[in-house]
């Protein structure tokens, strides 16, 4: 059921990144949400001894949660730290290792992905890393199938994500798998963070800066995004902001971080997903009023997107099955 609280382990080692803590730490540490109504994740902070030395020694953590408290959890956050070459403890590692067999979700948070493969649990398997450690993860861990493009992976119950900012792409699809889209957009909302960020980590390679934009492409968005219900092109999204298709792609590439037609692909499934939670009925009516068009194209987006049909998106999370 949607309303099922998940017991979430957050492992904090020696030389962890706070960053990719405190993503965990706000998607899946408040206690209870008030525009939710319940509390979707029960998490612990656990600290392998009485405390840890963050990244570079620059401050100290110290919490209540112990490595045992790993063998209750029903995911498991793992370890991440920017010096990878250090060894993880082995009680870590063992600790990881239980889970999995278990039958806990495991999650790595950029570099967590190079504890997960210490473990032993990515071989043969999908997963993510930071781009700059690609070739050092790929020398490392041949056996693991590594995809160094994409914000992050779901390989159903291990997950990985990129680098910094992509924990946060992963932590609102965890939610929106967990407990559906208009959770996950509440909590999106309240990070001022997108729901769904298209694109991957080809765009944050180092290059040369672009010349600032004079203009935003928010009021092209913002007109778009009232209109998903039409038939919507890459030439008209040009005509509105008044430029070429050529530069709207690169615009597009600059500011969103993905193609316009794929944009508007993800703003549309964000809301067929609304529209089914909400009680909408009949994959063509869903298809029609979100602009994806017929109810087969409907399944195939859903599929390539979410990984579920729109009947099991609609039993798992449509209101009336609260």
């Amino acid at each position: 059921m949607a309303q099922e609280s998940w017991r979430v382990a957050l492992i904090v080692d020696e030389h962890s990144n706070p960053f990719e803590v405190g993503c965990a730490c706000e998607i899946f540490g408040i206690s209870r949400r008030a525009e939710i109504g319940y509390e979707p994740y029960r998490l612990t902070v656990v600290t392998p001894g009485h405390g840890v030395k963050m990244r570079d020694g620059l401050f100290s953590v110290s919490a209540r949660g112990r490595l045992a408290d790993v063998l209750a959890a029903d995911m498991v956050i793992v370890p991440n730290r920017p010096a990878v070459e250090r060894p993880s403890r082995p009680a870590v590692l063992a600790a990881i290792r239980r889970a999995h067999v278990r039958g806990a979700r495991l999650v790595g948070l950029c570099t967590g992905a190079f504890t997960l493969a210490e473990a032993g649990i990515l071989d043969g398997r999908r997963a993510t890393v930071h781009w700059q450690l690609a070739a050092e993860f790929r020398r490392r861990f041949p056996a693991v199938r590594l995809e160094p493009d994409v914000l992050f992976v779901d390989d159903g119950d291990v997950l990985t994500s990129a680098g910094s900012a992509a924990a946060l792409d992963l932590g609102l699809h965890i939610m929106r798998r967990d407990h559906g889209a208009e959770v996950a957009n509440h909590v999106a909302r309240r990070l001022v963070f997108a729901a769904l960020r298209d694109g991957g980590q080809r765009q944050f390679v180092e290059q040369p800066l672009p010349a600032p934009a004079v203009d935003s492409l928010a009021p092209v968005l913002e007109w778009a995004g009232e209109r998903l219900h039409l038939r919507l092109t890459v030439d008209d999204l040009a005509r509105r902001a008044q430029l070429t298709p050529g530069t709207l792609h690169r615009r597009f590439r600059r500011e969103v971080g993905c193609t316009p037609l794929a944009w508007l692909t993800t703003q549309r499934v964000a809301l067929a997903c609304r529209l089914i939670e909400q009680g909408a009925s009949g994959v063509e009516s869903v298809a029609r009023h979100s602009g994806l068009g017929t109810g087969a194209n409907l399944r195939d987006v859903f599929r390539r997107h979410l990984g579920l049909s729109p009947t099991e998106y609609r039993k798992r999370f449509a209101l009336s099955q609260r």
